[in-house]
């Protein structure tokens, strides 16, 4: 049974790309162009990881995924963070937040399923 991921990333093209990605490895993927979105997507929809990007409108990815965390069937859920912030400020917000994991723009896809299939097992 194929795992299904939400990305969530107002960039439609790397929205895109991160899909792709995800789809050719056998995932099925939904898809949201910002956290507020995100939230009412997995409020109809059932799944097992997030990708979020960081700097997005309406909600940011941090917001997001403190919300997340608060909902009991999303309290364990990996959420990876897909962004171009790399400080360490930035890093443990996401930490903090409950990000199960951070990774940097732009994305090599074997690395993207390669940290997926890790935190997804």
């Amino acid at each position: 049974m194929s795992k299904t991921a939400l990305v969530v990333d107002d960039s439609r093209s790397l929205r895109g790309l991160v899909c792709e990605t995800l789809e050719e490895a056998g995932y099925t993927v939904l898809q949201s162009c910002n956290g507020q979105e995100a939230l009412e997507t997995v409020t109809k929809n059932s799944v097992d990881f997030v990708i979020t990007d960081v700097n997005m409108p309406m909600l940011d990815g941090i917001s997001l995924v403190k919300q997340l965390r608060t909902q009991p069937e999303l309290k364990h859920v990996p959420i990876l963070i897909l962004t171009t912030e790399d400080t360490v400020e930035m890093k443990n917000r996401g930490r903090q937040a409950g990000a199960t994991g951070w990774m940097v723009k732009p994305f090599n896809p074997p690395q993207l399923i390669n940290v997926v299939s890790r935190i997804v097992a």
